[in-house]
């Protein structure tokens, strides 16, 4: 987005500056990760599972804040690093690499008459790096992964335009209130998000062994998906050029894929209790 693309009115700017950050937390790239963080804790910490997705968020947000206030105070020396492009991007792909991952061997390692909690690779060099970017069980690690998620080009060119766009009514308390809007929207998203798949997770837990292990694939397969799809925007400006405002679309299908999981997760788990009250019922 470009400056002159902003309203000049500074209360429309501020309702377009919460849309948008509406819209950043429901970025592909960020419900994958808060469906994988959020799984990971679901049953350790029921509490923090529901809020990975506000923690990650807080994390994130900060960091706009951050630069949004750099920004504003010295508005004609400062530019974005080309660098955090890259960096942002690998990442965030290899934390997404790294979940898709452990929730895979946590299937694979599960006895089948029990539930399925990602336990991680525990040997080689594999495991050390992928249990270090997906088993975050702290707030502030939370937090972490969020800041530095929002070490990227984009983010950052984004805080740095509402910066400039705000200092024509005011300095940095403008920045500041934008900056802010734009975190109240991506807690939100991001929030509701967390809390939405604890509560998936949880309810499938609780209705069979069968159930843990759709939901904890699906975590896996989006998590996967969303990473070989960020590499392949890196690698290919084709692929990242066709991709260009479909970042709604993505983070539906995202939706869509862990709520049709759960059901099929669900349908299972009451197919398979049948089938045993059945087998009881003809030993009887």
């Amino acid at each position: 987005m470009e400056a002159n693309a902003l309203p000049h009115d500074f209360v429309a700017l501020a309702a377009v500056v919460f849309l948008l950050g509406l819209k950043h937390g429901f970025d592909a790239d960020h419900l994958a990760t808060i469906d994988g963080l959020t799984r990971y804790n679901a049953r350790g910490n029921a509490k923090l599972a529901r809020m990975c997705g506000t923690l990650f968020s807080l994390g994130h947000g900060c960091v706009v804040v951050l630069v949004a206030l750099i920004v504003s105070s010295m508005a004609s020396v400062w530019h974005v690093p080309a660098w955090l492009e890259s960096f942002g991007t690998w990442f965030s792909i290899l934390f997404l690499l790294g979940i898709g991952v452990v929730n895979i061997a946590a299937v694979l390692r599960t006895r089948p008459n029990e539930m399925v909690k990602p336990i991680g690779l525990r040997t080689g060099p594999l495991g050390f790096i992928f249990n270090r970017f997906s088993q975050i069980s702290h707030p502030l690690s939370i937090m972490g992964v969020g800041a530095l998620f929002a070490l990227s080009f984009d983010t950052m060119s984004q805080a740095a335009l509402f910066a400039l766009t705000a200092s024509q009514y005011g300095g940095w308390q403008s920045a500041l209130v934008l900056s802010g809007l734009f975190l109240l929207g991506m807690l939100i998203t991001d929030g509701i998000n967390g809390f939405w798949i604890s509560r998936l997770i949880q309810r499938s837990d609780e209705m069979a062994c069968v159930a843990s292990r759709v939901m904890s694939l699906a975590v896996s397969g989006v998590s996967l998906l969303v990473a070989s799809f960020g590499i392949a925007k890196a690698c290919s400006s084709m692929v990242s050029d066709w991709s260009e405002g479909k970042e709604l679309a993505f983070g539906a299908l995202v939706v869509a894929i862990v709520l049709l999981s759960f059901l099929a997760g669900r349908w299972l788990a009451q197919t398979q209790a049948k089938s045993n009250l059945r087998v009881e019922t003809s030993r009887a």
